[in-house]
């Protein structure tokens, strides 16, 4: 059981362009929001909003294959990230970071 600790999966729809960050040492990081729906029906749906990234390969087949409205199922983990805002304020942060993905 402890290999089913802190895994997600989640399919939905890239809310914008992926940003993507290269570094010197030649690895890349992307970011890109994730569109989930809930509900039953067309009428009463709530769409929740995921901030979610990725590094390496992973991020070279989004950076290339990803556009905003592309539907993806993602699969990683959670990662919560704590760090000051502008103003001095302490902000957390819960993204996803991705480990496998399906272009659908």
């Amino acid at each position: 059981m402890k290999t089913l600790q802190n895994h997600i999966t989640l399919i939905g729809n890239m809310g914008n362009k992926p940003f993507v960050t290269n570094f010197e040492n030649g690895s890349k990081v992307v970011r890109f929001s994730l569109a989930t729906n809930e509900g039953i029906s067309r009428q009463k749906k709530k769409t929740n909003w995921h901030r979610v990234f990725a590094w390496g390969n992973i991020a070279s087949f989004i950076e290339k294959y990803g556009e905003k409205g592309k539907r993806l199922a993602v699969y990683g983990r959670l990662v919560n990230r704590t760090y000051l805002s502008k103003t001095g304020k302490k902000l957390t942060r819960t993204e996803v970071e991705v480990k496998h993905v399906i272009g659908l």
